[in-house]
């Protein structure tokens, strides 16, 4: 497997940003790590091991991130600080990450692709479901396990502008029906999974897939038994079951 490390100053931010890009063609996968975590970590909890078949094929080539979450969500200070802080990193992702992978997935592949597709687990698929719904002009796909979309697990009950817009169960209710991102979500391909075991939390997935059903955009939003609960061993399962589904159209 070709894996190559980067490092480079991000405007967005004001520091410099490290990533890793792993395989050498295919769709582009953005993998946002867990809460606090670190680019890293799709090697080091072994994640790399269950995308490595679709890796090794060429059908993907994967960048992982770090989050900034110790200076966002994870923080106890004030709150519009907080969030304007989190949107300097979608604007990294949006104006600098997303440019970096798909311009390498089109020289690997030989054509411009459609989009990135968004990935994570727990407080790393809250950010990857808001990239997909707040920017399915440059997230064409998306595989969400076991996260929480709302802004209140980070940002209690205060709200402003920012935090609205980072908050999908928030601007989903209230998209209009002609919206232009309406067809665009029509066109794509989502999963949302969330177990109903031991520390998973469900709820934000029920309001969210009562918002999606009523809006007829279609999200694959799935829900895993009792004994399944919030930890790699599950996620594990999840990518291997979601993926090929994802995948599908460009085997």
């Amino acid at each position: 497997m070709e894996i190559q490390y980067f490092k480079d100053f991000s405007p967005a931010l004001g520091r410099d940003m490290e990533c890793k890009v792993y395989g050498h063609a295919g769709r582009p996968v953005l993998f946002i790590p867990c809460q606090d975590g670190r680019f890293f970590d799709f090697e080091n909890f072994k994640m790399i091991d269950y995308w490595r078949p679709w890796i090794d094929d060429g059908k993907v080539m994967v960048l992982s991130i770090d989050t900034i979450d110790r200076e966002t969500y994870s923080a106890d200070w004030d709150p519009a600080v907080r969030i304007r802080r989190h949107e300097d990193w979608i604007r990294y992702i949006t104006d600098e990450m997303v440019p970096f992978i798909t311009s390498m997935a089109s020289d690997r592949n030989g054509f411009a692709p459609d989009g990135v597709i968004a990935f994570g687990c727990s407080p790393g698929a809250t950010h990857a479901a808001n990239l997909y719904f707040r920017r399915p002009d440059l997230f064409d796909g998306l595989l969400a396990l076991s996260g929480i979309y709302s802004t209140q697990y980070g940002f209690g009950d205060y709200m402003d502008h920012l935090v609205y817009a980072n908050s999908p169960v928030d601007y989903l209710s209230n998209m209009s029906e002609d919206h232009p991102y309406m067809e665009l979500y029509r066109n794509r391909k989502a999963v949302i999974c969330c177990g109903q075991g031991a520390w998973e939390q469900p709820g934000t997935s029920h309001i969210i897939k009562d918002i999606l059903d009523r809006k007829g955009i279609p999200v694959w939003v799935d829900f895993w038994g009792y004994d399944v609960n919030h930890d790699w061993c599950w996620w594990y399962k999840q990518v291997e079951y979601f993926v090929p589904w994802l995948l599908e159209e460009s085997d």
